[in-house]
């Protein structure tokens, strides 16, 4: 369902181990707003929904609730480093449209609510 790269896995678990906390896992999903329709969630959590499906991808526990999941298969994390900065990058192939700021898109079927909350 989602590919993390071997660099973004490196630096996601750099991170988890800055957090001192065992208990937490990747969290992925999507919610309405952002210019183009819908935004990207990424983030560490340590309480497990009923709904949500747990992957092991590049050795890190990655949730992904119900209503993300069909907007997140065949999704790549990776993470870019520039002479001026770095960060994780988002490849969906389920976007038809993105912004410029890269965290928002929408599909060909669901163009979420892009009045909710612009970039």
């Amino acid at each position: 369902m989602i590919t993390i790269t071997e660099l973004a896995a490196e630096k996601i678990s750099e991170m988890l181990e800055e957090e001192n906390n065992p208990a937490l896992f990747l969290r992925v999903g999507v919610k309405e707003g952002g210019c183009s329709g819908f935004s990207y969630g990424m983030g560490f959590d340590d309480e497990q929904n009923e709904d949500d499906t747990i992957l092991e991808v590049q050795g890190l526990k990655v949730a992904v609730d119900a209503d993300s999941a069909k907007y997140l298969r065949g999704l790549v994390i990776d993470f870019k480093e520039t002479a001026m900065s770095g960060g994780f990058t988002i490849d969906n192939p389920n976007a038809t449209v993105t912004c410029g700021c890269g965290s928002s898109f929408r599909t060909a079927t669901d163009a979420g609510n892009p009045a909710a909350d612009p970039c």
